[in-house]
């Protein structure tokens, strides 16, 4: 994957017969470890394109790289060889570089061309950070699904976290290989010794923790670089073992298929998705070792009679440049095509143009770069060409980005968006008429409302599970009340209305946020992991506080059903949080889309009626919590259907404002247009006039 910076590796003794290696080995070439590789860049092509599953095939590539960084390594150390670790490094990026350059360039035109506008502020974050070696750890925060089947809601840069893990291990790897030739020299032990012991280390340790992390936060674990290590442990540990190994020929044939069989039905066999990178991914990096450990046979059944194929070797030279360009197609088609999978055709088209664009550019870009003599001779000239390559890619994306910067800057000084405020009886436009809708497309993704502050002092929620890394607070002096908001991402975009009134009001704001985790007692039925423990975890951390109001959303809407539902255990933990003498506030949830409405928007515009949705399609008749609230007294409902839907019709714009930042989430920008009546209908739930300016 990361191309044949070691490709010409030392070949194999097997036949030694002493204790120790029968001499060093002899630098040579093993095609079939370029079949190798070729292979596994097949198996996650495939599985991407069709399957979409994980294939096993990135962590094959991940062990082949540090086996043969490894073999070349401990040829210098055993040699004498000085390491050079800068030349190295500056040599090794000097090969990586320019094709990952040219990728990142070719997919940020696609993105321009066939993207929503919406995705493009994040897609450019991604592509810093996949130029930089860092997009594993910015995946790893976002938490992202690498293994939906729609990937058309996923990056055209996400395959580039692997890459950056390899980058990261890149530097560190000879750093130990340095560490050993220094206890080496100081002891005068072998530095092989010192290499097994350290990798073995290595390896143990990172298997241990990836094994913890993966059962306890796996979507973070799958990116992390510490879960990863062993994998490259491995791989090293093999290159070090591989001189005293000596098996007989039948043995070797048998391991060798036995490992490729074992390769291709990881995928099939397993439902691996939710498991990797614990200890599932020993199966495929067992299955690549048995292969390699299985080395050239020459025999005729042997599995490198099939992995030394011609066609199959070629495909290993250009296996980098092809991960590289398979996932960008793959993704922009189905995003320009709204497809969730490809099809056999398609498939076929996008697996056959990759295939093509990886032999010709590494053939016509790839190759002569690497094999740049001019470069070679001195480190600062491949220097310069890391330079150059940084700049191909940084010069366009910083324009892009200052760009979308200064159209937000002259769209907010030119703005004429009322939104919400349009709806108000006798309402008279003001302002420029052909002033761009807000938010701008580009600047979707910062329309989440969050608090800046977190939880501390008297509302420090660590003691309550997992509270405290959801939470957060916006403290004043003197507090008349204490609010606190609690649920999911649709509580949490009313805090756009609520944290202004907290303010107006001297309240002490509180924020209790668990994604896709409606509030609402433990009932049994999670709709993600640790639900119910996080209910009964804010329950408790209610009681503790003691709050004057409590703000929540009380039903649920779905994108394919005609109406919403009371929140699962709403009633009990409503009944709880009154007991205690708190007031609490039920809003109820908005419709839910089959569409992106800012993306139909962007596709259609505004006025196209597959943009546009009848209420009574997505909401009951009547607000599922009314019949709660005539029981409770302190149980206040409010329903702002009539602000997001205005006649029965919900629309994705209204006031130049879109309302919509997805397919479900209110915009910021829009629920600030709601202000003024969202306070004035708070307090008069309540029974107490607030303001006005809108028609009651």
């Amino acid at each position: 994957m990361t191309g044949r910076h070691h490709s010409t590796v030392p070949v194999r003794r097997i036949e030694a017969r002493s204790g120790t290696p029968a001499s060093l080995p002899r630098p040579g070439y093993r095609p079939e470890v370029q079949g190798l590789r070729a292979l596994a860049v097949l198996m996650v092509v495939v599985y991407h394109v069709w399957l979409g599953r994980v294939s096993g095939g990135v962590d094959v590539f991940l062990l082949i790289s540090a086996f043969l960084l490894t073999l070349s390594f401990t040829r210098k150390l055993e040699t004498g060889t000085p390491l050079d670790l800068l030349r190295y490094w500056v040599n090794l990026f000097r090969r990586l570089v320019p094709m990952a350059a040219l990728t990142i360039v070719v997919t940020l035109g696609a993105v321009m061309a066939f993207v929503p506008r919406g995705r493009w502020t994040d897609l450019l974050d991604q592509a810093w950070a996949s130029l930089l070696y860092f997009q594993n750890w910015l995946l790893a925060v976002n938490s992202v699904d690498y293994y939906a089947t729609d990937h058309s809601t996923a990056s055209p840069f996400q395959h580039f976290w692997s890459l950056s893990i390899q980058g990261q291990v890149f530097i560190l790897w000879p750093l130990l290989f340095a560490v050993a030739a220094i206890i080496s020299t100081r002891f005068r032990v072998s530095p092989r010794r010192i290499l097994v012991g350290l990798f073995g280390l290595v390896f143990a340790g990172s298997l241990a923790f990836s094994v913890w992390q993966t059962a306890t936060n796996q979507a973070f674990a799958y990116f992390d670089t510490r879960t990863r290590l062993w994998e490259f442990a491995l791989g090293s540990l093999i290159a070090l073992a591989l001189p005293y190994v000596r098996l007989p020929m039948l043995s070797r044939v048998v391991l060798g298929w036995a490992g490729i069989a074992a390769m291709l039905a990881v995928g099939f066999v397993l439902q691996v998705e939710q498991q990797f990178p614990g200890y599932i991914a020993l199966w495929p990096t067992l299955a690549a070792a048995a292969v390699i450990v299985a080395g050239a046979t020459d025999h005729r059944f042997g599995v490198d009679r099939f992995l030394g194929w011609k066609p199959l070797v070629k495909l290993g030279d250009a296996s980098y440049a092809l991960y590289l360009i398979h996932w960008p197609l793959l993704v922009i088609f189905l995003i320009h095509q709204d497809l969730e999978s490809a099809g056999l055709f398609s498939g076929l088209v996008i697996i056959a143009v990759s295939v093509l664009w990886a032999v010709v550019t590494t053939r016509f870009i790839d190759k002569p770069i690497r094999q740049l003599k001019w470069a070679a001779r001195k480190r600062r000239r491949s220097a310069v060409v890391i330079a150059a390559c940084a700049l191909f890619v940084g010069l366009p994306l910083g324009v892009w980005q200052l760009q979308i910067h200064t159209a937000a800057t002259a769209a907010a000084d030119n703005a004429n968006n009322p939104g919400a405020a349009s709806l108000r009886e006798g309402f008279v436009p003001f302002g420029d008429a052909d002033a761009p809708l807000m938010p701008m497309m580009t600047a979707l993704n910062s329309e989440w409302v969050t608090l800046d502050e977190a939880c501390a002092g008297e509302f420090d929620a660590s003691s309550f599970g997992s509270l405290q890394s959801g939470c957060n607070q916006t403290t004043v002096e003197n507090p008349a009340k204490l609010a606190v908001v609690v649920g999911a991402s649709h509580p949490q975009q009313w805090v756009a209305a609520i944290e202004p009134v907290a303010k107006r009001n001297n309240w002490d704001l509180v924020v209790l946020r668990k994604g896709q985790c409606p509030f609402g007692a433990p009932v049994g039925q999670e709709p993600v992991e640790n639900c119910d423990q996080w209910n009964a975890d804010v329950l408790a951390y209610l009681a503790a506080q003691d709050p004057d109001l409590v703000f929540t959303v009380s039903s649920s809407s779905h994108h394919i059903r005609e109406d919403d539902r009371l929140v699962p255990g709403y009633e009990e933990a409503a009944q709880q949080i009154m007991a205690s003498g708190a007031q609490l506030i039920a809003i109820r949830d908005n419709p839910r889309f089959p569409v992106n409405m800012p993306e139909c928007v962007e596709s259609s515009g505004q006025d196209d009626p597959s943009c546009t949705f009848q209420v009574d399609t997505k909401l009951a008749p009547v607000d599922p919590v009314a019949e709660l609230a005539a029981r409770y007294p302190s149980l206040h409902s409010m329903d702002l259907t009539d602000l997001i839907c205005p006649d029965g019709t919900c629309p994705p714009v209204i006031g130049n404002v879109l309302v919509y930042m997805d397919d479900n989430h209110l915009s910021e920008t829009y629920i600030k247009t709601m202000l003024p009546e969202f306070e004035r209908r708070l307090f008069l739930s309540f029974g107490a006039s607030g303001s006005s300016g809108f028609a009651p």
